[in-house]
């Protein structure tokens, strides 16, 4: 019984994730279609100054729909979720916050260093991650068949 109730369980996971991946990539293409759309408004426009804000917000957060859907294709495959897909999308976004609060010039200096802590800790969550994955992958590797 409760291996019936697993399988029923992974597959509900398996449609709930790919609905959602479905989504991201949608969702990817409209940001791409905007993108282009963006940058021929850019090149028409006399005054680029704040439709290259958007252009730069637009790129960034393609980013962070990138990073969302590496993670869930690594899910499917490995049935894990990696720690570094997820740090990774989190320091773009919030790069991407302080980027255009730089640029518009409207971030607050406490808010800056804030941002900063927080891109400094998630720096290293990154680094701690990617260092607690190459340990579990070179016990698994030593570990004879």
């Amino acid at each position: 019984m409760n291996g019936n109730l697993l399988k029923i369980f992974e597959k509900i996971v398996n449609f709930v994730l790919s609905v959602m991946l479905s989504f991201i990539m949608l969702g990817i293409a409209i940001g791409v279609g905007r993108l282009f759309l963006g940058l021929l408004h850019l090149l028409t426009q006399g005054h680029p100054t704040t439709q290259y804000l958007h252009l730069v917000g637009d790129v960034l957060t393609l980013f962070v729909l990138i990073e969302l859907s590496r993670s869930l294709v690594h899910f499917f495959t490995v049935h894990r979720l990696r720690m570094t897909y997820i740090v990774d999308a989190t320091i773009v976004f919030v790069l991407r916050d302080v980027m255009i609060g730089l640029f518009e010039q409207t971030l607050p200096v406490n808010e800056i260093f804030a941002l900063s802590l927080l891109i400094l800790v998630l720096g290293a969550l990154r680094i701690g991650s990617v260092l607690v994955f190459q340990r579990e992958k070179h016990m698994t590797d030593s570990v004879p068949r």
